[in-house]
């Protein structure tokens, strides 16, 4: 028996003008290129709960309009995708199942809308796979396979992790190989579809797992560029310390994503550094305070740091690790205003990279129950706008017309290669400065 685990990873702006103007600028294209060219860590994992007695392909396709017939020929597939090009995957399925194929469907999105999902496939798994995965793979061998498998309720530990099958990937084709270190997160973001809608646990894997991925990637790729696959990486930062220590023998180098209280603990600034870290991605979302309210669900998390923000931005590059900032722009308490608020913020603070977003409302987060709920969703079930650049809600406090030729705007000014430029060479200067202040109190 042939298994084909089928990655679509594509994302593609679906406005026209943002398109071929805003996102040709640096900002945009990078990370979009990052996240696109991300191999799919899920899919690989359950490859490493498969039995060995079956013959199993990896398969990425970021564009179904470029592959003619089918991407590779299997007696099972098993498909997943982000939510924006879920459609796509909805086709590949129905075309494989044309072709007498059995069929697989998981992940984020097909557990947000099961019975949708449902439609284009022989099974769906709900909520995390690893639960159910040998289950599954049982009863097709069996020929009993169910339509649905349900994970929930059944929460995965991540000490029990089987190890990726990194060795399916064409390793050339990567700048960064993805590794997982946690799942979930202790904060409730009202626009959050991350793993959090899986599985409400926040969990970690045993460090010494860690270590072992990210040992076996580097017997494919001797000098890789690690992305830790995480939600909030340094939510416990004692664990991370612990990480972070485990990971200096390895001269890796390595970004992730976390939140903004890793600014005040000065021993894992440290170790961070000193492990390899160049960079972190931070959910800043926005710089004024007012507007941060009730975006975290459980204890308004997010508008009690927004005060420090400038000060723990400076402590982190100060360290000698990078920042990005995450904003959203089109919160519901935001108003036009808010675009300036942002570029002024962006050039005090000296951040060394900015991501801006277009507030998505993706299937299962609290904001899209509560916007369908006041009939501000646009396009019910418009799942291809799920990009993080496009638009699909009414905003609250402008037009959508506003929202959108703001962010184009300010997207032209953040991105402008002269102030990227300067923001750099500010980071920079700054740690030459740090490094002559040491020398003289060494010397000293």
């Amino acid at each position: 028996m042939t298994l084909g685990f089928i990655a679509m990873s594509g994302i593609r702006c679906q406005n026209a003008e943002l398109l071929e103007i805003g996102l040709t600028l640096p900002g945009f294209l990078e990370r979009s290129k990052v996240i696109a060219s991300l191999p799919s860590l899920g899919l690989l994992t359950l490859a490493g709960l498969t039995s060995a007695d079956v013959e199993i392909g990896y398969v990425e396709v970021p564009d179904l309009a470029q592959v003619s017939g089918l991407p590779g020929e299997f007696d099972v597939v098993a498909i997943s995708s982000f939510s924006a090009q879920i459609k796509e995957a909805y086709q590949l399925a129905d075309r494989y199942r044309a072709a007498g194929t059995l069929v697989l469907l998981g992940g984020l999105h097909v557990s947000a809308c099961p019975d949708e999902a449902a439609l284009h496939a022989d099974a769906i798994v709900i909520g995390e796979g690893e639960p159910v995965w040998p289950e599954l793979w049982a009863d097709l061998k069996a020929c009993r396979l169910q339509p649905r498998y349900n994970a929930r309720g059944r929460s995965f530990d991540l000490a029990e992790a089987p190890m990726p099958r990194f060795d399916l990937l064409d390793i050339t084709r990567y700048n960064r190989i993805t590794v997982q270190t946690q799942r979930g997160c202790p904060y409730n973001c009202d626009f959050c579809g991350a793993s959090i809608r899986l599985d409400p646990h926040y969990k970690l894997k045993p460090v010494s797992k860690v270590i072992d991925e990210i040992n076996r990637v580097r017997e494919l790729w001797p000098h890789p560029f690690i992305e830790f696959a995480d939600d909030n990486t340094f939510a416990d930062r004692r664990r991370g310390r612990e990480l972070c220590r485990a990971l200096i023998p390895l001269g890796l180098r390595w970004f992730t994503e976390t939140d903004i209280s890793v600014a005040w603990d000065n021993e894992l600034l440290r170790l961070m550094k000193e492990s390899g870290c160049a960079q972190i991605l931070i959910g800043l979302e926005s710089p004024d305070t007012r507007e941060l309210e009730g975006v975290e669900r459980k204890a308004n998390w997010k508008r009690r740091q927004a005060d420090r923000y400038r000060e723990a931005i400076a402590r982190i590059q100060d360290a000698g690790v990078t920042v990005n900032g995450c904003f959203v722009l089109g919160l519901d308490q935001q108003d036009t205003t808010c675009f300036d608020r942002v570029l002024e913020f962006v050039r005090d603070t000296g951040l060394y990279e900015v991501q801006i977003t277009l507030m998505t409302a993706f299937p299962n987060a609290p904001l899209y129950g509560r916007l369908l709920e006041k009939g501000r969703i646009l396009e019910p079930g418009a799942w291809e706008k799920c990009t993080l650049f496009d638009i699909n809600y009414q905003p609250a406090q402008m037009s959508v017309s506003e929202l959108e030729n703001g962010f184009r705007e300010l997207g032209q000014k953040i991105y402008d290669r002269e102030f990227i430029e300067e923001r750099r060479r500010r980071f920079f200067q700054r740690q030459n400065e740090l490094r002559q202040q040491r020398a003289v109190a060494e010397g000293a």
